[in-house]
């Protein structure tokens, strides 16, 4: 997501559509509490909450035993653009692969590489989920920084 004419961007992950519960590190996974940050970061940093424009990707049905999960954080995304009244410029969603995805936050230019390697990418995810735990834990501390990357 980002601010064309600010210059403002930011993206992030989620895991599941809905509201999170709980501790807040957990509360991330989801959607609801993902988008919100997000936009609240973008806004906090000087972006315009009308000129916000957002590229979609992911819903992917990597894992079949997660059911619907990518169909189902697919419809969500959508939805809650729509209903936030923040225009989808491009989207890739949903199909069976895994993607990466490389965002410049200045420019709003995103560029995606589909994944063939399903253990990896577990192996990944694993890497990304204490990177993200241990991040949102310093984050919870405080910060001298009025700066957060993403």
């Amino acid at each position: 997501m980002f601010d064309p004419a600010a210059r403002i961007g930011g993206m992030n992950h989620f895991l599941l559509p809905g509201v999170g519960e709980g501790e807040d590190s957990l509360a991330m996974r989801f959607g609801v509490n993902a988008m919100e940050m997000l936009i609240n970061g973008i806004l906090k940093a000087g972006g315009n909450r009308d000129q916000l424009v957002c590229k979609t990707f992911g819903g992917a049905a990597v894992v079949p035993s997660l059911g619907r999960v990518g169909q189902d954080n697919c419809h969500f995304v959508l939805q809650y653009l729509s209903d936030e009244g923040i225009r989808c410029i491009s989207q890739s969603l949903g199909g069976s692969q895994a993607r990466r995805v490389r965002f410049w936050p200045t420019t709003g230019r995103a560029q995606q590489n589909l994944v063939h390697d399903v253990q990896a990418i577990g192996h990944q995810e694993e890497a990304y989920i204490r990177r993200r735990v241990e991040a949102e834990r310093t984050w919870a501390r405080g910060s001298a920084s009025d700066v957060e990357l993403f």
